[in-house]
C-alpha cells in the first residue's frame, strides 16, 4: 500500500483551501492503491488555516525539540504538526504503507526542500515534520513530480 498527500489526490485541504491535484495520485487513490492523507488536518488544524513554516531548522529539528512550526502571524503550531505526524505514522503502520508520495515544500510533507521559516518564499534543504518521522521509521518518502 502507498500513501499520498490528500492535496495531490485533488482534495481541497491545503492551507488556503486549494489542492495541488496530480492525476496519477488521484488515480492511485481511486483504484485503492493509495491512502490520501493530510497530516496537518490529522493534527487538528482547520481548512483554511494560516500559512506555516518551520522556524529554526527542519522537520528533524522539530522532532528533536530544536525548532518550531509557526504561522505567519507568530502562533506556535508545533504540537499540531507533531500530532499530525504521529497520526500519519500510525495509519502508515496500520496499512503497511511502504512508499509515500508527498507534496513539495510543505512544513509537514516537504521532502528534500522546505521553506526556510522567513515567509519570503526562500527554500532550504530539509524535510517536513511528517516526512522526517516517516523516514525515521524506515518508510520511503518521495516528492511529487
Amino acid at each position: 500500500m502507498k500513501m499520498v498527500s490528500a492535496c495531490l489526490a485533488g482534495k481541497n485541504v491545503r492551507y488556503d483551501g486549494s489542492s495541488k491535484k496530480v492525476e496519477y495520485a488521484e488515480n492511485m487513490v481511486r483504484r485503492s492503491e493509495a491512502i490520501a492523507i493530510c497530516p496537518e488536518m490529522k493534527g487538528g488544524l482547520p481548512v483554511p488555516r494560516e500559512q506555516c513554516e518551520i522556524v529554526g531548522g527542519t522537520g528533524d529539528d522539530v522532532l528533536n525539540g530544536k525548532a518550531k512550526v509557526m504561522t505567519a502571524k507568530g502562533e506556535d503550531v508545533t504540537a499540531q504538526f507533531i500530532e499530525g505526524a504521529n497520526e500519519t505514522l500510525k495509519l502508515a503502520q496500520q496499512w503497511a504503507v511502504h512508499r509515500v508520495i508527498f507534496c513539495r515544500k510543505s512544513p509537514s510533507c516537504g521532502c528534500g526542500k522546505i521553506f526556510d521559516g522567513t515567509f519570503t518564499g526562500t527554500l532550504r534543504e530539509g524535510d517536513g515534520v511528517t516526512t522526517a518521522l516517516l523516514k525515521r521509521h524506515g518508510i520511503e518518502v518521495a516528492r511529487e513530480g
